[in-house]
């Protein structure tokens, strides 16, 4: 399983760093890919991340999901990128998983994949989710698309990423070694 995390500037540090940290403890292959290059990303609270590689390196057959990120102006400036948007849109068009958390299931919005899913969102966020139905759970999963609410919420919203996209048995066993169950 080959998963790209695309970061821009204001991402969520808790919420990438999760996502990254739990799929790969679950043997997952996680690339990150800089809208900026490979050059330090800085996140919403001055941490800043280096990522593997540039998202104009990014071809989409290379990948069996795409996981993105919230975080303020993070999920704004994935919303406004072209190559995001075509990544997810191309992604959604092979049935691939599309993930997003926190306040960037917008983005999923923005790229015009939706058709009635059931997704969830950062509360505050609702507003921006056009074409799909909000549902007010941690995390919400319908079809190809899982979706969560933010930061509290990033290590479940990971750990059920690595049961759809692994195994029952692996994310299990991950959640027990960080103590989430």
């Amino acid at each position: 399983m080959n998963v790209i995390v695309p970061l821009a500037t204001g991402f969520e540090e808790v919420e990438a760093s999760s996502i990254i940290d739990i799929l790969r403890r679950g043997e997952v292959s996680v690339t990150t890919a800089g809208l900026s290059g490979k050059a330090p990303i800085e996140g919403a609270h001055g941490i800043k991340f280096i990522a593997d590689t540039a998202i104009d390196e990014i071809d989409a057959g290379d990948y069996d999901a795409i996981v993105l990120p919230g975080g303020s102006p993070g999920f704004t400036n994935l919303g406004d990128d072209k190559m995001v948007l075509d990544l997810v849109r191309e992604m959604h068009r092979d049935k691939k998983y599309i993930a997003a958390i926190c306040g960037a299931p917008s983005v999923l919005s923005r790229s015009g994949i939706l058709s009635g899913e059931k997704l969830t969102i950062y509360p505050g966020c609702r507003n921006l989710l056009t074409d799909a139905e909000y549902v007010d759970k941690s995390v919400v999963k319908d079809k190809n698309i899982i979706t969560s609410q933010g930061p509290a919420t990033s290590i479940e919203f990971a750990i059920e990423l690595l049961r759809v996209f692994v195994s029952d048995k692996k994310a299990e066993e991950v959640a027990r070694a960080v103590l989430a169950r």
